[in-house]
């Protein structure tokens, strides 16, 4: 049986219920239909005091219907953005970690007596490395929490950044450093990563209600790309020679260390849920393998995702050797890509919010995916241009759209797999965008090089390829909400799209 009920929050997401008292219940709320056999009311604890131990799963529940078919009303606590601020933290670090030897290649090559493509791997290896890691991901965050992986992430960053500044003084007789031991440091490091990457989604479900999800998802997704800004930025500053290399390490291993120590301190889970997501019952492991293949949402949305992300991930990596045979310097190929990483987070900035709002989802990625499609169709003819100008633009234009789609997709994805754990689908389209990325990055050098006319080592071939798989991707999510696509979550797109 499945009725349409209402329930009460609080009047401001501030309202801590730490003191024990009923949050004020000014608001009335309507919530989408649930399923009353998966999501019982809640036997609201008394006095919420502490955080304990337990799991969303482990909290105290009335299986019983409400005689009135109402929900007691759902908490929020402040604490929720300790938690939110230690993803923050960690994100931010490990993109850096990742890049820290991409902007100064030249001379961390010569450093290590390794040639440039070496240097390269550091950063591929450490995109493979999220996917053997997928499964214990996957586990951790189900059984454990995102608490429990954000100690794994905690460890293998102080591990690994202290094992690359080991590599760096580690120096031969001819005084180069150690490239085994810094490679060895950053694949831990990248072990790391989706620890905290996929974490966003099972937190924000766990921490913060269904008009706080989103944005949620988007500060601690977004601040991703927002390390590998800084770390672009300011490595070059730390090391302007050889000499200046194991320095910079160095202060990226305090700061990475600095950030991990908050970890042990947050809390696990809240006393009392913040949503009916939240509230209800999230299928195990077994089932959820056995549930998630059929739905067909998630594999319209998860295939867009991926190749996005790996696209994304691609131009990123390549976009200075996109630029200059046009006669574009290396700064205006770093200004590009400071544009397309800002304007993307202030974008994110004010999408998210609004997707919060009014959950028009299905509306919202159905306008930005072709609007990424035509950024990478138009950047096929933006750099015979010449026109400092014309990158700057498509750089922020398709930044915004990329970043605007990344937290909505990740959120619509907990509801149209719902009651599917959200740790689950987020990991899965991460590890896609992950291998995509690397693989997009070996197919386009390979495709290097223009027609008749263009300069030698153009790009050219390479973004006709990556405009076309954009383009074949647009199909998939423009295909949510439609009526053959039935179930749960394609009936709430429909009623959101």
């Amino acid at each position: 049986m499945r009725v349409k009920y209402h329930t009460l929050e609080a009047e401001s997401d501030e309202e801590d219920a730490m003191d024990g008292s009923p949050p004020a219940m000014n608001r009335l709320k309507s919530n989408d239909n649930y399923d009353l056999r998966k999501v019982p009311s809640l036997q609201a604890s008394p006095t919420s005091g502490e955080d304990n131990d337990a799991g969303p799963s482990t909290q105290q529940r009335r299986h019983e219907t409400h005689p009135d078919n109402e929900q007691p009303p759902y908490r929020l606590y402040r604490r929720r953005y300790i938690g939110l601020a230690q993803l923050v933290l960690l994100n931010i670090v490990i993109s850096w970690d990742w890049l820290t030897f991409a902007a100064i290649s030249t001379t961390s090559a010569s450093y290590f007596a390794v040639s440039e493509s070496a240097i390269n791997w550091l950063s591929t290896g450490f995109q493979f490395a999220f996917l053997p890691m997928a499964p214990l991901v996957i586990y951790t965050l189900n059984k454990r929490g995102p608490k429990h992986s954000i100690l794994v992430a905690s460890a293998l960053v102080l591990a690994g950044n202290w094992i690359r500044y080991a590599g760096t003084r580690a120096t031969d007789p001819t005084g180069h450093g150690s490239f085994p031991l810094v490679m060895l440091g950053q694949i831990l490091i990248g072990f790391a990563q989706p620890f905290v990457l996929a974490a966003p989604t099972r937190y924000s479900n766990l921490w913060f209600s269904d008009r706080g999800r989103v944005s949620a998802t988007a500060l601690a997704s977004l601040a991703n790309p927002f390390g590998a800004a800084l770390g672009q930025l300011i490595g070059p500053l730390w090391a302007t020679s050889e000499a200046g290399i194991p320095d910079m390490v160095l202060y990226t291993s305090l700061l990475s260390a600095a950030a991990t120590l908050p970890a042990p301190f947050i809390p696990r889970a809240p006393p009392s849920p913040p949503s009916a997501i939240a509230a209800s019952e999230q299928l195990d492991l077994r089932e959820a393998v056995r549930e998630l293949p059929r739905n067909r949402a998630f594999w319209l949305l998860s295939v867009a995702f991926s190749v996005y992300v790996g696209f994304f991930n691609a131009v990123s990596s390549l976009l200075n050797q996109i630029f200059s045979p046009y006669g574009f310097s290396e700064t205006d190929a770093g200004i590009a890509g400071g544009l397309l990483i800002l304007v993307g987070l202030v974008a994110a900035a004010f999408v998210s919010p609004f997707v919060d709002r009014t959950k028009k989802y299905v509306l919202t990625i159905k306008v930005l995916v072709p609007l990424i499609a035509s950024s990478y169709f138009i950047l096929i003819f933006i750099p015979a241009t010449r026109s400092v100008v014309g990158i700057y633009v498509i750089c922020a234009m398709l930044g915004a759209a990329s970043f605007s789609l990344l937290p909505c997709a990740l959120e619509y994805l907990v509801v149209v797999t719902h009651p599917v754990s959200p740790e689950i689908t987020s990991t899965i389209c991460w590890s896609g965008g992950q291998l995509l990325g690397a693989v997009f990055i070996v197919i386009m050098t390979a495709l290097r090089g223009g027609w008749t006319g263009e300069p030698e080592g153009s790009m050219g071939r390479a973004l006709v390829f990556q405009a076309v798989v954009a383009w074949a991707a647009v199909p998939f999510p423009m295909m949510l909400g439609l009526w053959w696509f039935g179930g749960d979550g394609e009936r709430v797109a429909r009623e959101e799209g």
